[in-house]
């Protein structure tokens, strides 16, 4: 598997790639590092009444896709970097941590999940966001595309069970005293 993964990404690497995307693509693929671009938008989602809930569930996938992913997954699997098995000119520096799932695509999944639950219109462009971020992590050679695979995936079920969740506490009113 590992060797028509690594197709894949030298295919990427030798017929997508030019100065241009060298250059935004570890732009884009940097708004995911350690969640702080979505945890910020949770944050200011949080501020308003009409937005609360999206922010509420984004916390909570957020936190439960960390441990689920990163503390989790990554460790059990211990699924070493591309870049680490072959020789390959990096445009970012070389991570510690293992490959799968990826949680830069997991985290923008999980947030975008939620964000689309509560608000179509800006999950529309959350959505695209975490697709480009995705995207990203083939084009800079730090993942496997079952790690991206996997990071999408389990970050819409992550955020799909978080916005059950808060509408579970909603509904009890443990956030706030809410009229429906």
């Amino acid at each position: 598997m590992n060797q028509a993964e690594l197709n894949v990404l030298w295919w990427i690497r030798e017929h997508l790639t030019n100065p241009f995307l060298d250059t935004v693509m570890p732009y884009i693929s940097s708004l995911a590092r350690h969640g702080e671009f979505w945890i910020l938008v949770a944050l200011i989602l949080l501020c308003f009444k009409k937005t609360r809930k999206a922010g509420v569930a984004m916390g909570i996938a957020m936190a439960a896709g960390y441990l689920i992913g990163n503390m989790g997954m990554k460790n059990l699997f211990a699924r070493t970097r591309p870049y680490d098995v072959t020789e390959v000119k990096l445009l970012v520096a070389k991570l510690h941590d293992f490959s799968f799932p990826s949680g830069h695509t997991l985290v923008s999944f999980e947030a975008a999940t939620a964000l689309t639950y509560y608000h179509r219109k800006w999950g529309v462009a959350a959505f695209v966001l975490a697709a480009l971020i995705a995207y990203s992590r083939l084009y800079l050679f730090v993942h496997y595309p079952t790690d991206v695979l996997a990071g999408a995936v389990l970050g819409v079920g992550i955020g799909l069970g978080a916005c059950w969740l808060t509408n579970r506490l909603w509904t009890r009113r443990i956030f706030y005293k809410a009229k429906e």
